[in-house]
Order: C-alpha cells, then sequence, then structure tokens
C-alpha cells in the first residue's frame, strides 16, 4: 500500500525526504510545509511532483494526506503531534518526541483516544550492522551481554549554536543527551533491553549554551550488563561508536556519527564460540536498508499489520525517561532506578 506524507519542516525534514523517496512504492510525499517557502522549495525541487506548502491547518485538512511527518524544533512537537493526531493523520515525529514523561504519556492518551499511530524517528537501528547483530542473536551465538561502552564524539562549534533556538533549554529543550547521544541510548536497550539504573556526570565546557554539552554515564541494564556512555561535542570530528561483549562475541560498530548501522560490522568470536559460526550467520546477512528509509520501511510493514521492527511511542517514552534519570541523577550526584512514575520529581519536566 502507497501512503501520501507530508513533512512538516524542511531542516533535517530534506533527509527524511530521501528516506521516502527510496521507498517510492510504499510512500509518496505530497509537500513540504515550512513558513520558510524557500528553503522548502529548495528541498522540494529535487524531487519531481512534490509541492511546497507553508499552511499547517491546510495539512491537517487534506483528506488526501495519510503521514504528517513533523520535523521541528523540538519546542513545537507535543502541540503538532497533538493536531496531527486529533485530525486522524498517522504521525511520525522526530526526536526528542516531546518535553516531558507528562507530555509523552498524554500523547498516548490520545493516541488511545483517536485511535491514531505515532512513530518517532530512532534511525540508527536500521542498517547492516544492526542486521547482522540481531540475526546472530537470533541464532542463539551471542548468550549475554557481559558489558559495552557507547561514544557519542561529536564536534559543535559556535556557528552551530548561533541558530536562536539551540543550546538554550527553551528552544531545544536540552543538550547533548537530548539532541545528540539519545539515538545510541536508545539503541542500546533496543538490543538489550530495558535499564535498571543510571549514574550521570553532566558538563558544559566547550561552547557557551546553557545545555549540557559533555557527559559520562554509568548504566546498568535490566539484564545485569553494565555501559558507559561518554558523550561531548567537542570532539575533533564526529565519531558514533558502540563495542558489547556479549558471552559469544564481541562487536564494535563502524564509527559513522549519523548512520553507524549502514555498513557491517566486527564480529570477533569469543570461546568456545568459533569464528566460522560467526561468519557463516554473516554471510547470510547480505544488505539493509539503512537509516531513514529502514525506519519509514518498517513503519510501512507495521502499519501493513507485520509489526516488529518498527519504532513505537513507548520506545519515544523509554528514551525521554533515560533523558530524565540523567538529569536528575547530574543534578543530585545519585544514580537513579528505572522505571519513572508520575510522582517523580522530573516527571512533568527535566527543566532545570
Amino acid at each position: 500500500m502507497t501512503r501520501t506524507v507530508v513533512i512538516v519542516g524542511a531542516g533535517i525534514g530534506e533527509q527524511h525526504m530521501a528516506g521516502f523517496a527510496a521507498l517510492p512504492e510504499l510512500f509518496t510525499v505530497k509537500a513540504i510545509c515550512d513558513l520558510n517557502e524557500t528553503r522548502a522549495k529548495g528541498v522540494a525541487d529535487k524531487y519531481p511532483g512534490v509541492g511546497v506548502t507553508a499552511d499547517f491547518t491546510a495539512v491537517l485538512e487534506d483528506p488526501e494526506v495519510d503521514i504528517v511527518d513533523i520535523c521541528l524544533p523540538p519546542h513545537l512537537h507535543f502541540k503538532t503531534c497533538m493536531a496531527a493526531l486529533e485530525a486522524g493523520k498517522i504521525v511520525v515525529c522526530e526526536k526528542p518526541m516531546v518535553s516531558s514523561l507528562a507530555e509523552a504519556d498524554a500523547l498516548a492518551a490520545k493516541v488511545a483516544e483517536t485511535g491514531g499511530f505515532l512513530s518517532p524517528v530512532f534511525q540508527y537501528r536500521y542498517g547492516l550492522g544492526t542486521a547482522q547483530l540481531h540475526a546472530l542473536i537470533e541464532a542463539g551465538l551471542a548468550g549475554r551481554c557481559y558489558a559495552g561502552s557507547l561514544e557519542t564524539h561529536w564536534d559543535r562549534d559556535a556557528a552551530y549554536y548561533a541558530v536562536d533556538w539551540r543550546g538554550t533549554w527553551a528552544g531545544e529543550q536540552g543538550g547533548a543527551l537530548l539532541g545528540h547521544a539519545i539515538h545510541i541510548h536508545d539503541l542500546l536497550p533496543s538490543v538489550l533491553g530495558p535499564v535498571a539504573r543510571v549514574h550521570a556526570e553532566l558538563a558544559t565546557r566547550v561552547n557557551e549554551i546553557e545545555v549540557e554539552d559533555c557527559a559520562a554515564l554509568s548504566i546498568r541494564m535490566e539484564s545485569g550488563a553494565v555501559i558507559t556512555s561518554s558523550v561531548t561535542l567537542g570532539c575533533a570530528g564526529n565519531i558514533s561508536r558502540l563495542r558489547l561483549m556479549f558471552e559469544g562475541f564481541t562487536v564494535e560498530s563502524s564509527h559513522a556519527p549519523y548512520a553507524p548501522a549502514e555498513k557491517g560490522w566486527t564480529f570477533t568470536a569469543r570461546a568456545p564460540r568459533q569464528q566460522a559460526e560467526i561468519d557463516a550467520v554473516l554471510a547470510q546477512v547480505q544488505s539493509a536498508k539503512t537509516g531513514y528509509a529502514g525506519m519509514f520501511e518498517a513503519l510501512s510493514d507495521a502499519l501493513d499489520g507485520t509489526p516488529g521492527r518498527e519504532v513505537t511511542l513507548v520506545d519515544g517514552r523509554r528514551s525521554l525517561e533515560f533523558v530524565t534519570a540523567c538529569y536528575h541523577s547530574g543534578r543530585t550526584g545519585m544514580p537513579v532506578v528505572l522505571p519513572i512514575s508520575a510522582e517523580h520529581p522530573l516527571y512533568q519536566s527535566w527543566m532545570p
């Protein structure tokens, strides 16, 4: 089934456009919606048949539009998601989905009320590397995960923060934890299951901004695995890396910052497992759609009745729960246990 999409926001929306365009049998993008119509036209003109509009209300009222893909600054996500759900649209929303657990739960209530569907954007999950890892786990070759490390080492200078809403609590809603490392922190539980506890050290060291641009996290998973996560926006270059030590092998991702699963990962057997066993499974995984295209393909499968690989609203809430726990830990100096309920002091907002 082919579904009609309008992308709202022509910034990161340009990358979403490329993802939808890679799946012409599944999606037709009708228009780019942006108040800056010149910017929207610059994206739309690269794709025949894609129009431009500045009228979000008209998008919601258009019966041809099945999916509204929200690519706006974070502080606008909640109200636009709610409006799109009220209009009966399927909603895709860039990270961070919303700005508090209270808002996440309000979205869940609206989905339940309207019978709608909302998928947050976590494109790190999709690609050859993650497909390889899941294949090895499903083949029974992984065993328990003992420990691991995550790195989000990116470079963001003063010019990046010249955009007025960036680097502020009001505009960006958070710092490197919310806007940058959130992807790799979503990838972790998508492989290992829920986080049980986190202890966070947060700092602003690279730029003169309101929000954090460095973090060091100590994480314990419900499975017992212990993980560290290092985050900075002051790296000489841009690197994302995941390294996990399982009973049966050690895996290291590629270091590509924005699509770390695009290429194959490195899997090294650990005795008594043999490398030949690992390689035999890997040989069966030759390709997988990467990033946005992979995510949108999984979304289409779910909408057509074959769920399992899509990103869900539950995943979006879980990512915000982790952010909330990190901010609470960073401010109190104490580890925080998950899950977080409505009684938690930062449930309504993690804003300082």
